[in-house]
């Protein structure tokens, strides 16, 4: 027997997410007919709210309800050292570190020429822009380990030293080929410890 079509397309939306096969979005769907009106209602609710009061601060393009957010308007941090991530993921994944105290950049990906993404497909000029204007003394790259996230690094890497500012890369504790925003804060911890000038 078939399942209906109301079923179905909630189980096509589900499974476009990252992460999320025909199992699990099939197990999704059946579980979210199971909540109650009201548990339904608080969902649907949650994920219209943070589509509405959610934006890029205009400064490191995290997503904020203020702008600029917290971190950039925070002036107890460290506004000469930048760390460049690849999405609001991996910043957060950074900023349970207690060790951090400087600002952060979000990159919105990684280089991939076999997917087409270049330099101007992430905020690579918008970066650039921000070192010249800003009194920053360090560049912490922290791209994920994996061939994209080191083609980024390298490419930045090079652009950076040529405004003299120091580069340096997250050091070992990453896993080579791992995405940051899985790795825990003891691991991401000792990476900022032990990053290396590129």
């Amino acid at each position: 027997m078939n399942r209906p079509q109301s079923i179905e397309r909630m189980i096509e939306i589900i499974k476009r997410m990252p992460g999320v096969g025909p199992k699990m979005a099939e197990r999704l769907s059946y579980h979210i007919l199971k909540m109650s009106e009201n548990e339904v209602s608080r969902l649907v609710d949650s994920i219209l709210k943070a589509r509405q009061t959610m934006k890029s601060c205009s400064i490191c393009y995290n997503l904020s309800e203020h702008d600029p957010c917290p971190v950039c308007s925070d002036s107890a941090r460290d506004h000469n050292t930048v760390c460049v991530v690849e999405t609001p993921q991996d910043l957060i994944a950074v900023s349970k570190v207690k060790d951090y105290k400087g600002l952060y950049f979000v990159l919105g990906g990684a280089l991939s020429p076999l997917d087409a993404v270049g330099p101007d497909d992430i905020r690579i000029d918008n970066l650039i822009k921000r070192l010249k204007s800003d009194n920053i003394s360090e560049v912490i790259i922290a791209t994920d380990t994996d061939s994209k996230g080191e083609m980024t690094a390298v490419y930045l890497a090079e652009l950076i030293k040529k405004l003299g500012i120091k580069v340096t890369r997250l050091g070992y504790g990453l896993p080579v080929g791992g995405d940051i925003e899985y790795a825990d804060e003891v691991t991401i911890s000792r990476a900022i410890a032990g990053r290396k000038e590129m």
